[in-house]
């Protein structure tokens, strides 16, 4: 008995090393550069979880397959500037997102779009197998890069930019397009998915088309809602709304009125809704200086049309949208 004892000792010892480090001891924290806090590694946690995938096979901290809540179910894809999100619960399997379709010049309200579209590429420096992330690169025309992790939730895809001017010329890059098409999801077409679109005015959400509807611009249709502090003569060139949204969420319910897709940016230059059946919450950067950074970041959500719920998640994810609370 007495040479078996050790062994059940040293037994006891691995479970309860292990059990202590699913439960989260040995583990501190420190705050990711978007401000998010994130657990920092400790050498013993390291080891804790070496013991963990020894006795369950999987990770400490991490949850049993079986006991997941809020487990991931929407896949991402990405090819030929396109950005595809796959989901059981989105109308139609996937929405498709121009991914980008452009970036842009200040003075563009009324300019040919030709003279205030900058030149890029993207390409696609990694994506996981099982399509929870992507990983993209923008090289810009004038030297810019802006590098995009793109991560797949339950019901959201969370995207955080990294925009770097490694050159010793300002930047014009002062703001993007990311075209979200709806056509499937909205179960309509250009002439009357209009109605489908919403933005938030007075604190509501309140359906296109709104009063009053702009309807003169350089290129029309479509209708453009200026973010706060954006100037008129620098968003699409599209018929500029006069009303100010309360808010910086935008997007569209699907065709039975039960899922809403929305989105938004921060900072973000203004909202539109276009011309290729497509919701637009389109980002700012605002130029860079030579060898300066900014930060970015946005989210697309696919849920239930319950919008209080939205717009309290919206609220907790960009507090620098809310306003007068």
């Amino acid at each position: 008995m007495r040479g078996r004892r050790p062994k059940c000792l040293f037994t006891v010892m691995l479970f309860c090393l292990a059990g202590a480090a699913a439960a989260g001891g040995w583990q501190d924290a420190t705050e990711d550069r978007f401000g998010e806090v994130q657990p920092r590694q400790t050498p013993l946690r390291a080891a804790a979880h070496g013991v963990c995938l020894l006795l369950y096979g999987r990770q400490a901290g991490t949850p049993a397959p079986a006991r997941q809540q809020g487990a991931r179910t929407l896949e991402l894809a990405w090819k030929d500037n396109f950005l595809t999100i796959r989901g059981p619960r989105i109308p139609g399997g996937a929405l498709r997102v121009q991914y980008l379709e452009a970036y842009c010049r200040p003075g563009s309200t009324d300019r040919d779009w030709g003279q205030t579209v900058i030149k890029h590429r993207t390409e696609l420096v990694q994506a996981a197998e099982d399509g929870g992330r992507l990983e993209l690169e923008c090289r810009l025309a004038d030297g810019v890069r802006v590098r995009h992790q793109i991560t797949a939730g339950s019901d959201e895809v969370d995207f955080r930019l990294v925009a770097t001017n490694p050159t010793q010329e300002v930047s014009q890059a002062h703001w993007a397009q990311p075209c979200i098409r709806v056509d499937t999801f909205t179960g309509r077409g250009r002439e009357d998915y209009i109605p489908q679109c919403f933005v938030f005015l007075e604190g509501r959400l309140t359906r296109l088309p709104t009063e009053p509807w702009a309807t003169k611009a350089r290129y029309v249709p479509g209708q453009v809602y200026r973010a706060p502090g954006v100037g008129a003569d620098d968003v699409n060139p599209r018929p500029v709304s006069k009303l100010v949204c309360s808010n910086g969420l935008c997007g569209c319910f699907s065709a039975d009125d039960t899922m809403i897709m929305a989105t938004a940016w921060e900072p973000y230059q203004e909202l539109f809704q276009g011309v290729a059946t497509c919701v637009h919450s389109d980002f700012r950067i605002g130029g860079l200086a030579p060898g300066e950074t900014k930060e970015i970041r946005g989210k697309i959500y696919l849920v239930p049309a319950d919008v209080a719920a939205l717009v309290e998640r919206y609220e907790r994810n960009f507090p620098e949208h809310v306003r007068g609370k």
